[in-house]
């Protein structure tokens, strides 16, 4: 039968009788209060076995007092409920010492399970301050599903745990990536970003590990890596299942032993840094088709975190276009907000792009057009434009690829018989294939040159000459 005493501090009446009758079932003694002097005045003098209290009190913040309890009793458990579902909220109750966090409403098994293993394992945290960090809001959303990343994140931030990141493009990796750097242990060292996906194959491993000078054709002087870049702080590798064998196999090594070798290079490196990978694949597909390490995915899939596409999280979408109006209007745009029924026409919406789509529609509409309140019927048309996801367009990139240099070939084999085509087929066919390819890319980013390097995977200037040279007309509204 468990015992103990549960120290309840809440100023919800309902909440308190709630949790007195679910504790006291469950054999526990409990001690119910509506303010946090009273919480203190019974911690300080030694009573409860563990705390569970409310975040925002009538006479003090919970934050406020939450180290001193900490200080004085470090043994004592403290479990952290909160109506302000934010990931900030999480963040600091995990960071000033908190044993859990429960956004409310909360579930009553859940809860009284986490009670008897705290009771039975109480844990000591060591309360950091994150008032240097800022009150920044990284992530948005109070969906049940985001809680519990938070809650995840919360736990993960004083660890250098490796996490691999699984969700659709357009929801988030890259972000919760930052977060599990700019709220964690090695937020004061440096943040590296590598793409798997924008570099070709054969440079993948130089971009890692460096390179020494007359490594390869081109290498005139030594280049450090990503690796060495990172030293000290955190390394993600974003799209990990677009990682070649050979690099596999390097990576893994590194992270069984802690040292690479550079491209070239005979000396090996010790490396510090914090691994978090992310991929929008099927890994275990990739592994059945031999196309990725199995050894590699049980390494980097310590902590796995599946980040939910944005129509599982439909709840969120006004929280998400508040956010992203507000960012437009810092940026210099007019404030701006959307009416009830296009809220509704929003959470509709499949959003095949998912946050990523949904910012993009904020932005455009913050800049593009001049109405305070952006109706339904304004929504319907703006959505009701071409748009693809990250899947579909490399899907179609492919098919339209493959089409082009068949239909190509078979029309100079048509026309030639079985003499030789004249010279140039190469740059022929490549022009053929770079002119849809290029202006499919600009028409799913509507225009915006940035985005659409980054989704061809090359240089903006790269694709600045390709525009000019191949004569493709942009959107002159994002030139």
């Amino acid at each position: 039968m468990p015992t103990g005493t549960i120290l309840v501090a809440d100023d919800d009446a309902a909440i308190r009788t709630v949790l007195n009758q679910a504790l006291s079932r469950a054999g526990y003694t409990v001690r119910l209060t509506s303010n946090a002097n009273t919480l203190w005045r019974w911690v300080s003098s030694g009573d409860g076995d563990l705390v569970i209290t409310d975040v925002v009190m009538p006479d003090e913040n919970i934050f406020d007092i939450l180290p001193r309890i900490k200080k004085l009793r470090p043994e004592l458990p403290v479990l952290v409920m909160s109506a302000q579902n934010t990931f900030m909220t999480a963040i600091k109750a995990s960071e000033k010492g908190a044993y859990e966090y429960l956004p409310k409403p909360f579930d009553l098994k859940e809860l009284t399970s986490i009670v008897s293993r705290a009771l039975e394992e109480p844990k000591v945290k060591k309360p950091v301050d994150i008032d240097d960090i800022g009150e920044g809001m990284p992530l948005v959303g109070r969906s049940p599903a985001m809680q519990e990343i938070y809650r995840v994140l919360a736990r993960l931030m004083q660890t250098d745990l490796t996490v691999m990141i699984n969700g659709e493009s357009g929801t988030g990796k890259e972000l919760v990536a930052r977060a599990l750097h700019d709220y964690g242990k090695r937020r004061n060292g440096p943040f590296v970003a590598i793409n798997m996906a924008a570099i070709p194959r054969d440079l993948i491993e130089a971009e890692l590990f460096g390179h020494e000078k007359g490594a390869f054709t081109g290498a005139q002087v030594r280049s450090s890596g990503r690796f060495e870049q990172a030293d000290g702080g955190t390394l993600f590798l974003d799209e990990i299942g677009d990682m070649p064998m050979e690099a596999q196999t390097r990576l893994l090594r590194v992270l069984q032993q802690g040292e690479y070798t550079t491209v070239g290079g005979r000396t090996p490196i010790k490396t510090d840094v914090r691994i978090i990978a992310a991929t929008n694949k099927d890994l275990r597909q990739l592994i059945n088709q031999g196309l990725f390490r199995e050894d590699l995915y049980f390494r980097l899939n310590v902590v796995p975190i599946r980040l939910p596409p944005l129509r599982e999280r439909v709840e969120d979408i006004p929280d998400l276009v508040r956010h992203f109006f507000q960012l437009a209007e810092k940026e210099g745009l007019p404030p701006k907000q959307v009416d009830q029924a296009a809220l509704n026409l929003l959470r509709r919406y499949r959003w095949p792009g998912n946050v990523r789509e949904l910012e993009n529609l904020v932005r455009r509409l913050a800049a593009l057009y001049p109405q305070d309140v952006i109706g339904e019927a304004l929504l319907e048309h703006e959505l009701s434009q071409p748009t693809v996801s990250a899947l579909e367009e490399e899907e179609s990139e492919n098919i339209n690829l493959g089409a082009s240099v068949e239909r190509y070939l078979g029309n100079y084999f048509e026309q030639y018989g079985e003499s030789l085509p004249p010279p140039g087929l190469y740059h022929r066919i490549l022009r053929e294939v770079e002119y849809p390819l290029i202006s499919a890319a600009l028409a799913a980013t509507r225009g915006n040159q940035i985005k659409a390097a980054e989704l061809l995977g090359v240089n903006r200037n790269t694709l600045r000459k390709k525009i000019r040279d191949l004569d493709i007309q942009v959107m002159r509204a994002f030139r």
